[in-house]
């Protein structure tokens, strides 16, 4: 072999030519006198990392690493480890290894590449770290002669620093697949590796195309359903059901692993997902009896009794005798709760529902969809509406499970159909039945309720073209002929009580009006019209109350505030006092307590209030300006306020210091003026009279 005293870097493109040429022609007696020589002295140029085979044979069609009959070959292969590698080559790491957070290791014909910053080791790995690396194609009976001595490359004696390599060359080194003149592992510059033409159209980097597939094998799905299981027992269901996928995505025909999906699934409501899971895995194996109790105990909270009974009760199985009992009261409440809708007592239906919810059904959409139907059947619809919104919402399955001897999806949308025609919302109510016939449609109930929601859908519509073209008496017959499909509907009451009103029957349209309230209490628009109907009939106190819950639920309003404001003062009057009328303008007007305050401050516009007191020589001064200001300008609201006389009023708004005035936009202080000047006065009311 030729002398390599000199570094690598040294070398010249020639030398390097003259060199490879002479590594090809060197026989055994040169090979072996070399052995015991410094690393990189004696370093054969054909592979950094092993030599070639010495001898005549040695050519490159036959004796290179990187050939493709070298590593197809049907003789052992030898650069790879124990106890790591098939027939084949195929690395095979051991059964439960999790080498998730670890970097595989590549065996490609022999060759490895390395990580920066990684160290290379003796053959046997005594030093720790990574393993060594081995030529791919070289014999199993290559002579001690040809392998060389193990520690860094550097020349005689001398350790070659990092720093020194770096400036050699800013591109990485990478080894290279034996493509070139180099033979099989030669490093190459520049840290990309390029494709080669080989017979067949093999490519050399087949090897690392499959390093995620190796790191995937690598761990054993029984470890990540260990971990699984502990996030489970720790309550954090979401990271546990994490696990459990990663799991199924290795084995997904483990029906074990599907029952722990559908546990965690179960956990966080996806009740849904958990069927499914379970009757995966009872497809998987159908003896699993943990499955097979797991979706027992998950149909007893859907309200499905007989198909937990299925599950729960499985042939050559013992049933948790929890599960049991919870089934049975389930099944109790259930049976009681169909006799009792059958003969129409809503107060017993709405008890037992809320019986076999508290009972273990508390995932049951069809015992909420029951309740919300007695309730509205015991004119509670607010709260039958609010009860539906918030029900479990669970997909049914294809099965035919039946609920009051109606389809259990139908039933869902038989209840929603009731509700939204007593809201008035007709056209969604058409739908909502509509579906319910499609999912069922021999169903008497179903069918009736189709029927009656068109025909009352139909006469409010009539109706209300009646009520437009001013046909008032026809229209009310419109809207009677609408209740009696629908005794309980609260729209049509009151659109009747509207008709009732034009037409000048007061006593009427306050009888259709309480209809409607009673069934609907929260019905704004009958309360307004129910307390317009008592101005008519001037009866304030009535008025009054109904006008004081509408200014509380519609405070912006200025049309209630100000019909307030008139009842508050009819009320007055009739009792006796001595009161002004509230008017837009002209006047001033005296508030005496804090409900008209707050109604007058309300009114459109701007309201001025004065707070004074009558034995203040100051207020006494300002009072007569106050009125006349009012007559200048009659688009504010002028009021006073005497904080000897209404001390709620003063403590309400923080008065402590008289004459003060404040205005007001919609109930909202905008301005505070405490011992104004007259011109002051007057220029701010000029602003806000604009």
């Amino acid at each position: 072999m030729a002398d390599s005293s000199r570094p690598i870097s040294s070398f010249g493109f020639d030398t390097l030519s003259d060199r490879l040429r002479k590594s090809l022609t060197c026989d055994t007696h040169d090979a072996a006198d070399n052995t015991n020589k410094p690393d990189f002295r004696e370093l054969d140029l054909g592979s950094p990392v092993s030599p070639l085979r010495a001898g005549p044979a040695a050519s490159s069609s036959s004796s290179s690493s990187g050939s493709v009959s070298g590593r197809t070959g049907s003789g052992p292969r030898s650069g790879t480890l124990p106890g790591k590698s098939d027939s084949a080559g195929t690395v095979n790491n051991h059964s439960g290894e999790l080498s998730v957070e670890s970097s595989p290791t590549f065996y490609g014909g022999g060759s490895r590449t390395f990580k920066s910053g990684h160290t290379r080791l003796d053959s046997r790995g005594a030093s720790g770290g990574s393993p060594a690396i081995h030529s791919g194609g070289s014999s199993a009976t290559s002579p001690v002669g040809n392998v060389l001595p193990t520690g860094n490359i550097c020349p005689s004696g001398k350790p070659l620093k990092t720093g020194m390599m770096a400036s050699r060359s800013s591109k990485s080194e990478v080894l290279s697949l034996g493509t070139g003149n180099y033979g099989h592992g030669s490093i190459m510059r520049g840290g990309s590796a390029t494709k080669s033409s080989v017979s067949g159209g093999e490519n050399k980097f087949s090897t690392f195309s499959n390093s995620s597939n190796s790191r995937r094998s690598s761990i054993d799905p029984e470890d990540l359903k260990r971990l699984g299981n502990e996030q489970y027992k720790k309550g954090y269901f979401t990271e546990a059901l994490n696990y459990y996928d990663r799991a199924l995505s290795i084995s997904p025909d483990n029906a074990a692993y599907h029952c722990n999906r559908s546990a965690a699934l179960m956990c966080l409501n996806r009740l849904t997902d958990a069927v499914k899971e379970c009757e995966l895995a009872i497809k998987l194996d159908s003896g699993y009896t943990r499955a097979h109790h797991r979706l027992g105990s998950i149909h007893i909270s859907l309200g499905q009794v007989e198909n937990a009974k299925k599950h729960l009760c499985f042939p050559g199985s013992q049933p948790n005798p929890n599960e049991l009992q919870k089934l049975q009261t389930v099944e109790k409440h259930l049976n009681k709760c169909t006799d009792l809708r059958r003969v129409r007592d809503w107060s017993g239906v709405l008890t037992e529902t809320d019986y076999a919810i508290a009972s273990g059904a508390d995932a049951c959409s069809q015992l909420f969809a029951c309740k919300s139907e007695a309730l509205l059947k015991l004119r509670q619809l607010d709260k039958a509406d609010l009860n539906l919104i918030n029900a479990p919402k669970f997909v049914p399955s294809s099965s035919q499970t039946k609920f009051f001897g109606m389809h259990s999806e139908a039933y869902l949308f038989f209840v929603r159909a009731q509700i939204d025609m007593a809201l008035g919302r007709f056209e969604n109510s058409i739908s909502m039945v509509e579906k319910a016939g499609q999912i069922d449609p021999r169903n008497v109930e179903v069918a009736v309720l189709l029927q009656n929601v068109r025909s009352v859908a139909r006469a409010r519509a009539r109706g209300n073209d009646l009520f437009k073209s001013e046909r008032l008496t026809e229209a009310c017959a419109a809207y009677g002929e609408g209740l009696r499909f629908d005794p309980s509907n609260p729209v049509l009451y009151c659109n009747r009580a509207a008709c009732w009103f034009k037409l000048g029957q007061f006593e009427r349209s306050l009888d259709d009006c309480d209809q409607a309230l009673l069934i609907h209490p929260n019905y704004t628009k009958a309360l307004l019209r129910r307390a317009a109907t008592f101005s008519k009939l001037e009866r304030w106190a009535e008025s009054v109350k109904d006008y004081e819950v509408l200014r509380k639920e519609l405070p912006n309003n200025n049309d209630i505030s100000e019909s307030l404001l008139h009842a508050q003062d009819e009320l007055k009057k009739s009792c006796g006092e001595d009161v002004n009328n509230l008017k837009f303008g002209g006047k001033v007007v005296m508030i005496t307590d804090l409900e008209q305050f707050k109604a007058a401050v309300a009114l459109a516009g701007a309201s001025v209030v004065l707070y004074k007191m009558s034995s203040d020589l100051q207020c006494s001064q300002i009072s007569p300006l106050f009125d006349t200001l009012s007559t200048q300008y009659p688009s504010i609201n002028f009021f006073k306020v005497d904080l000897e006389e209404s001390r709620e009023i003063a403590d309400s708004e923080n008065v402590r210091v008289v004459p003060t005035i404040k205005i007001y936009k919609k109930g909202s202080r905008v301005m505070e003026m405490v011992c104004p000047s007259p011109e002051v006065l007057e220029s701010t009311l000029r602003h806000y009279s604009v």
